[in-house]
């Protein structure tokens, strides 16, 4: 860990047992390593439709496999979710009715509704929630975002652009499909949303699986704009904010950052959440508050995000033969 994270105190609390549900890439690379690091989790457990790929996301660390995600529940107090935006909201408010915290994958849901689905029933049972903003639990962000509340901001500009989207084992189904648009939408919504003044209206121009370019109007009176792109070839993936108004210029960059600081920083909250019952509000009506950005802009933008098809309890199976391809 670089000198700019402080060691925290130490661990006072029993770790928090979290099942994972999922075994793509995303679960293997980050998620099942971060949970089983401890201190503050233990990995109890994966869940997969295919037992074979749960074996091996669960392997490396001694965790078992669960045989359905009811026996999943049965083994953990909180819930890891590293799938599709549609598999998620249709298993987290099962595991939100069964009293399990939930560490949700941004976005909430593969549309609005099932986004609004997921929100509502953490609030009903009120159990803790925390969404993976990745960027968001980085002491660079934090130091930008607490400087830029004390900032007078005019307009701003920002990038998140990648070429994950041209190959490779993230190119995934469902981000082919809705393209950098849900998928990268939500980081640099969340932190123009922060950093600039809450946003009241998005436009958008140009088609999510290229090039998408984002108006945003926020509260203030400030003009905030946004690219994004999956599919640009790039040395690195490139993460850009500035700030402008009377003031000196105010810049955030991801270029120089290390991403595996954000890990044990975002396990430490999500357990703390859990052991005190105080959340970090950067939860499950936050990730609804995102999502309704992303639909204003996808309606604005003369697009149309896919409504997910409607999944009862005896289409999960059908759902995670999309998890298993896409997660």
């Amino acid at each position: 860990m670089s000198s700019t994270t402080p060691l925290p105190p130490a661990w006072s609390h029993e770790p928090v047992r979290v099942g994972l549900v999922g075994a793509g890439p995303w679960a293997r690379t980050m998620h099942a390593r971060t949970l089983a690091a401890g201190p503050e989790t233990v990995l109890a457990g994966v869940w997969a439709r295919r037992p074979e790929a749960a074996a091996e996301v669960a392997a490396p660390y001694g965790a078992p496999v669960a045989g359905s995600f009811e026996e999943l529940l049965d083994t953990c107090e909180a819930i890891a979710f590293a799938v599709p935006p549609a598999v998620q909201a249709a298993l987290a408010p099962r595991a939100a009715a069964a009293g399990r915290a939930l560490l949700l994958e941004k976005p909430l849901g593969a549309d609005l509704d099932t986004a609004r689905a997921v929100a509502d029933a953490v609030a009903e049972h009120g159990v803790v929630s925390q969404l993976v903003l990745t960027k968001r639990y980085h002491p660079v962000t934090r130091a930008f975002l607490a400087e830029a509340a004390g900032h007078q901001v005019t307009g701003a500009r920002s990038c998140y652009l990648h070429g994950a989207f041209l190959g490779g084992e993230f190119a995934t189904s469902w981000r082919l499909e809705h393209g950098a648009l849900l998928d990268l939408g939500p980081h640099l919504l969340d932190i123009l949303d922060t950093a600039v003044a809450p946003i009241v209206s998005v436009r958008a121009t140009g088609d999510p699986r290229r090039w998408v370019e984002l108006t945003c109007e926020h509260e203030n009176g400030a003009v905030s704009q946004a690219s994004l792109s999956g599919c640009v070839q790039l040395p690195r993936a490139r993460t850009r904010v500035e700030l402008f108004g009377p003031e000196k210029e105010l810049v955030y960059d991801t270029a120089g950052i290390d991403h595996e600081e954000c890990w044990p920083v975002l396990r430490r909250e999500f357990a703390t959440a859990i052991r005190t019952a105080t959340g970090t509000g950067i939860d499950a009506k936050h990730g609804l508050h995102l999502q309704k950005l992303l639909d204003m802009a996808a309606r604005t933008g003369g697009q149309r995000i896919p409504a997910c098809v409607a999944i009862g309890a005896g289409e999960v199976m059908d759902a995670h033969r999309l998890a298993e391809r896409s997660a």
